[in-house]
């Protein structure tokens, strides 16, 4: 289920069935989704999305760009705790949810009633199937994240972001660069650092040749060594 992609941030050309069938969907249950009732929402990133304690009876589709879930703590600060990039799903749930959603960068996003999204599911077990595995995904995406914030040092938890960001957006690290779609707070508040803390790291990253940034883009001078201070295994994410 691992989702192929060129490097740009947005790819408005490219529709939402076909990266449901990259994803391993069935052409035609693909079309099932995307002629259900829906309407097309563009989220910017300066502002929620959708607030925590808020009913979630509708499900979501990212076409482009990159959608964020986030808890707060106490104080108000903001962990960013998951990402969905194109062809990824929220999916409906029973009562409210205890995380917002707010767009990384500028995101196209179909946005259905889960009264129009479960009969379908239930009607087709292959949906419920392909749903499945993408839960699967999603929680081993999770768990690594877990240990990337829990045990690794703060240059192992930004490199290892970067590289499952290009391995996500099918980004051929050998041949081409990858635009970051990261603010540097971003990034901080993906992997549980200040955004000084995260300027600090790319700057060393830099000094040990294994990154050159061009403006907003990343070069990977060294992949094999960039995946090893990462510990960066792709397994997870297929």
């Amino acid at each position: 289920m691992t989702i192929r992609r060129a490097r740009g941030h947005a790819e408005a050309s490219v529709s939402l069935r076909d990266r449901l069938v990259e994803a391993g969907l069935e052409t035609k249950f693909a079309d099932l989704l995307v002629e259900m009732p829906h309407k097309l929402v563009h989220v910017e990133p300066r502002r929620p999305f959708r607030e925590p304690g808020v009913a979630r009876d509708e499900v979501m589709f990212v076409r482009s760009g990159i959608l964020s879930k986030f808890k707060s703590d106490g104080s108000g600060r903001r962990q960013i705790v998951a990402l969905r990039f194109p062809g990824d799903g929220i999916l409906p749930r029973e009562g409210t949810a205890d995380y917002g959603i707010q767009a990384i960068i500028r995101s196209e996003v179909m946005v259905g009633k889960a009264e129009d999204f479960d009969p379908l599911v239930e009607a087709n077990p292959e949906l419920a199937r392909f749903f499945w595995k993408l839960i699967q995904r999603h929680n081993s995406i999770g768990y690594e994240w877990l240990v990337n914030t829990g045990r690794r040092d703060s240059t192992a938890r930004v490199a290892h972001l970067l590289c499952e960001t290009a391995e996500r957006m099918g980004i051929d690290v050998r041949e081409d660069g990858m635009v970051n779609p990261f603010t540097q707070q971003q990034i901080a508040d993906i992997t549980g650092q200040t955004s000084v803390n995260v300027n600090r790291v790319f700057a060393d990253l830099e000094r040990q040749g294994l990154i050159k940034r061009r403006g907003r883009e990343i070069f990977f001078n060294d992949w094999s060594e960039m995946r090893r201070v990462a510990s960066f295994q792709p397994g997870y994410l297929q």
